[in-house]
């Protein structure tokens, strides 16, 4: 069975809300400590399309596999072309290749919306995240020691980023939001 990559939509939401609920539960990419209800879940997805960022979902037959969305990694104007990506994956379908497909789509689409740089904010220092962002042509831009506390542990964040479509060789367009 092939997996698709298609926009995520509300009818996504319970499946989205408990794959990020296992990821506060149990990792370190989100440094939240209690998981959002579904409601609170979909008024981020909402949010996150209404400022004309993609949302993304990666499907095998009916089963919802992970998501992935960009949003505004600060909001002074100055940062307006530069996007910073979440990817969350259900621990069933780690390890294939759904990050991958989820980023790689992300990229393309944040490019096709005239976005010229995404940066990857990597709680806990996660090898896996390190590595996926590797492989999709991110660079490490720093390292931010003892940022959180989640697990027991002192947790740092590692920054990554790539350039999209001709990042900053030139000015850039209006945005197509």
């Amino acid at each position: 069975m092939s997996i698709t990559i298609r926009p995520a939509t509300s009818d996504d939401i319970t499946t989205i809300t408990e794959i990020y609920a296992e990821s506060v539960l149990n990792g370190t990419a989100s440094y939240e400590l209690e998981p959002a209800a579904p409601a609170e879940m979909r008024a981020r997805m909402d949010a996150t399309m209404a400022g004309g960022f993609p949302y993304i979902a990666a499907v095998e037959a009916d089963s919802l596999l992970g998501y992935a969305y960009a949003g505004a990694f600060r909001t002074r104007p100055a940062y307006r072309w530069l996007v910073e990506d979440s990817v969350y994956i259900d621990p069933r379908a780690r390890g294939r290749g759904v990050g991958k497909l989820l980023l790689q789509t992300l990229v393309e689409e944040c490019e096709t919306r005239g976005f010229r740089q995404m940066v990857a904010v990597i709680g806990g220092a996660s090898p896996a995240s390190i590595a996926l962002h590797r492989t999709c042509g991110f660079t490490d831009a720093g390292r931010l020691t003892g940022t959180g506390f989640k697990h027991g542990q002192w947790l740092d964040t590692v920054f990554m980023q790539r350039p999209l479509g001709e990042g900053n060789a030139s000015d850039p367009l209006p945005l197509s939001l």
